[in-house]
């Protein structure tokens, strides 16, 4: 057992160890253009047939071979791969690109190993589960997939609604430099806020393509690319795009991912997807977010479990029902036949006058209006994003302090109420500029006064958005959740114009993302009343 291992054992609550482990051989695999990437077996020690596990990685070794050790200590061969361009393989690294090409090599190359007996299970999280999702239609017969935090295409998370996801791959670039150069320093910088303020820092840089020299110090090669060929490319993200791949012969999955993620419903889309195939993939979702400890503990304990049963026979370890879902607001899980758990009960909130969520919507027309400035663009706080400080639920007090929104509340709750699923915001709006974004976020208030975010969703509005009569009517979907707001408790709903550094601001005018440079700010009514009732709709459960 390897110091990793031990303390992955006891950190994360693993089984018993049943082999002796070993890293096997050290490899630098040719790729079909002659690219080498370096490859790592790790294996039970002695004789004897074992599954392999396979997990291609952009993060390097350094903290992933934990966990190739801990499955190899339970029974499993596991390869580790560096993707081109990472740790000390060749070539250079272009996100999502090489991914497929390089995946199908290796294959090729596992099969030909004499310690390969013909089970093969993928996992590993975020980028590794892309990586998965780009060789699932080659797999071998008894195959097993473990996807968690991940997307089986990117163009939705790379610019949701049209935006572009800038705090995700400003703080991402300086990940990769960070991990792929491990080091005590390095690590101090991710856990410390250091990459986040620095992401804040050169989200602010105009033009936006030269964010990179800020947020890294230096010119990023795929950062560059994209702004130059993809962001407004279709037939790029066409070429990465990996769902097409999910069928009837995807070999069973087990996903897992978090309310807080911001791949969240990237991910139970493909689950859905699988479902509408005939499958029964398993689905684990926690009140966690993309680099949560405990998300990434419970992946290794449930991709033991998970692999056990479907590459080795034995399912005495695996639930009973395939959704295991945790409802924020008590901490409780729940287990279901799938998710959703059947058809929700509807209930709608009213945005009224005086600040007020109400069951019945105002009986007289009114407005309420907000400037965004993106000068001083909205900033984001919490939520479902991509850090090492600061993501999931926080106290939302500093961003509903500010003038550039609204806020609406409802009276405190006499029963607690669930809701499972994708809640809804319908809005009336107009804006004297016809470039705009819209956030929106639902809270839980607390009987202290103290709100916490639960889900938000987004839209951009361009000058080709369908208008109705001076606005624009427009249903914004929030991210999925599992929340029970308890008795006492408030629902809240915000609505913005922006949520910075999540989002890219909206600058308000027609220049192209990568050298724009012009502000204008932006006056945005929203209206209310029974013509044009604002409202939030959300889908509730008894559990």
């Amino acid at each position: 057992m390897s110091i990793g291992s031990f303390f992955l054992t006891r950190v994360a609550g693993l089984p018993r160890t049943t082999h002796r482990a070993m890293v096997r051989r050290t490899v630098r695999l040719a790729m079909p253009d002659g690219v080498e990437l370096v490859t790592r077996v790790f294996s039970p020690r002695g004789t004897g047939a074992h599954p392999t596990i396979l997990m291609r990685l952009p993060y390097g070794f350094y903290g992933f071979s934990a966990v190739a050790m801990s499955y190899a200590e339970r029974g499993f061969h596991c390869v580790l791969q560096a993707c081109r361009g990472t740790d000390k393989s060749g070539g250079e690294f272009d996100p999502l690109v090489h991914e497929r090409a390089d995946g199908l090599a290796t294959l090729d190359w596992i099969k030909a190993q004499s310690w390969y007996d013909g089970r093969l299970g993928l996992s590993g999280p975020s980028y590794l589960g892309y990586a998965q999702w780009a060789i699932s239609d080659a797999l071998p017969p008894n195959s097993a997939m473990a996807t968690k935090v991940t997307s089986s295409e990117f163009k939705s998370v790379v610019l949701p609604s049209g935006a572009f996801h800038v705090s995700l791959w400003l703080s991402w670039l300086q990940t990769l430099d960070i991990v792929n150069n491990i080091n005590l320093g390095g690590a101090r910088r991710l856990f410390s806020g250091h990459v986040e303020k620095t992401t804040l820092a050169a989200s602010m840089t105009l033009p936006l393509v030269e964010a990179d020299r800020v947020a890294a110090g230096h010119q990023v090669p795929f950062w560059r690319r994209w702004f130059a060929n993809a962001l407004d490319n279709p037939d790029f993200w066409t070429e990465i795009d990996h769902s097409h791949r999910l069928s009837a012969t995807t070999p069973p999955n087990h996903f897992m991912s978090g309310w807080y993620d911001f791949m969240v419903d990237q991910l139970l889309r493909d689950y859905q997807t699988l479902v509408s195939f005939g499958h029964t993939p398993y689905l684990t979702v926690g009140v966690w977010w993309h680099v949560h400890p405990e998300l990434q503990y419970a992946a290794v304990r449930e991709t033991l479990t998970w692999m056990r049963a479907e590459l080795m026979g034995d399912r005495k370890g695996l639930r009973a029902k395939p959704v295991r879902l945790q409802v924020g607001g008590t901490g409780i899980w729940h287990e279901f036949d799938s998710y959703p758990p059947g058809p929700p009960s509807e209930r709608q909130l009213y945005l009224a006058p005086g600040n007020s969520l109400e069951p019945t919507p105002p009986t007289a027309a009114t407005e309420l209006s907000y400037r965004y400035d993106p000068a001083d663009p909205t900033p984001n706080l919490g939520g479902a994003i991509f850090a090492f400080t600061g993501a999931g639920p926080v106290d939302n007090a500093p961003l509903e302090a500010r003038p550039d929104l609204l806020v609406h509340t409802s009276a405190p709750l006499t029963e607690p109420l669930t809701i499972i699923g994708q809640s809804t915001a319908s809005l009336h709006v107009r804006a004297t500029i016809p470039h705009l974004d819209l956030f929106v976020r639902l809270s839980d208030v607390d009987p202290a006064g103290i709100s916490r975010n639960v889900c938000d969703g987004f839209t951009r509005i361009t000058p080709d958005t369908e208008r109705t009569g001076a606005g624009w009517a427009v249903t914004i979907k929030l991210h999925a959740t599992a929340h029970c707001f308890r008795p006492g408790h408030r629902l809240r709903l915000l609505i913005a114009s922006g949520a910075h550094p999540r989002y890219a601001r909206n600058l308000g005018t027609n220049e192209p993302l990568n050298s724009a440079t012009t502000l204008i700010a932006n006056d945005i009514t929203l209206d209310l009343g029974p013509e044009r009732p604002a409202a939030l709709t959300l889908p509730t459960y008894e559990v």
